[in-house]
């Protein structure tokens, strides 16, 4: 039996190894939300953008610097997203960054532009990964291993977690997969304002149709307008997607020349719920497409 005087020391070592608590700082609330789920209570994640964020837009600052201090990862997006992560790297330390899209597929969006006065799709890289659930799967199994290589001691909860996470995404897949079947082959287009959606249209096996490309606040003259118009009834589109945070006015334009609906707004870049955006997402797109 431990003499009496060791119980209390032994117990405050225990605690210290169960409810050690390792610090990460996340730039988008995405990220926040996978990486405190594999982490559970053994990490405290600090998201540095917040749900209002816009990831186009934002760029750490001092303050938040201040707020991620003694952080020992940065999970960022990747893809070329976050145009500061050099200087994020140089700020605190390239090997605490970790680009969480650096290993994911890269994949591009059809856009539709306007070049010497002719309407025309070109490619455009799309940074949006998160619209993929299979990239969530692989995201977490990537979370789990950078949190084991520095909290070795909770590296088996975290794998457990990281486990579990993978199959509530199989899950959402099913019911996506399921959700979408409603929508006959023929309307499965999916046009919107912003590039954002290729990852989820590639997934799905949709077509995907952007009007403004990456950025969502371009301003288009009423000829290019009119334009995209006409090509979206040649591509036979149903309905047309803004988004929760950009102005509908031009897509509004747009769905009255072609004559087809304007679809709800659609969860493109924000949110603090993988499953919560994705569900919204698909009721949305489902609700505007598919069989009456």
């Amino acid at each position: 039996m431990a003499p009496r005087r060791l119980i209390p020391a032994l117990l405050t070592a225990f605690t210290s190894v169960v409810g050690a608590e390792v610090k990460v700082a996340v730039l988008h609330p995405l990220l926040g939300d996978l990486v405190q789920k594999v982490g559970g209570e053994q990490v405290q994640v600090v998201d540095l953008m917040g749900p209002g964020g816009d990831p186009h837009k934002f760029q750490p600052g001092a303050r938040e610097l201040r707020e991620a201090r003694g952080a020992q990862l940065y999970f960022v997006c990747g893809k070329g997203l976050e145009p500061y992560l050099p200087k994020l790297r140089d700020a605190v330390g390239a090997d605490r960054v970790v680009e969480v899209g650096e290993t994911l597929p890269t994949l591009k969006a059809e856009v539709l532009c306007d070049h010497d006065g002719h309407t025309h799709l070109h490619e455009e890289e799309d940074p949006h990964w998160w619209h993929s659930i299979d990239c969530w799967r692989r995201a977490a199994t990537r979370v789990r291993k950078e949190l084991a290589g520095i909290d070795a001691v909770n590296a088996d909860l975290y794998r457990k977690r990281a486990t579990v996470v993978r199959k509530e995404l199989s899950r959402l897949h099913l019911w996506a997969t399921g959700e979408l079947s409603r929508v006959p082959a023929e309307h499965r287009t999916l046009a919107t304002a912003h590039a954002a959606f290729a990852y989820f249209c590639n997934e799905h096996k949709w077509k995907m149709l952007a009007v403004q490309g990456l950025n969502r606040e371009r301003v288009d003259s009423p000829k290019f307008v009119v334009e995209v118009a006409s090509a979206i009834r040649k591509e036979k589109v149903q309905a047309v997607f803004p988004e929760q945070r950009s102005n509908p006015k031009m897509l509004k334009t747009v769905a009255e020349g072609a004559g087809i609906a304007l679809g709800g707004p659609l969860m493109a870049d924000g949110g603090d719920s993988i499953e919560k955006m994705f569900r919204h997402n698909v009721e949305t797109i489902v609700s505007a497409l598919g069989k009456k």
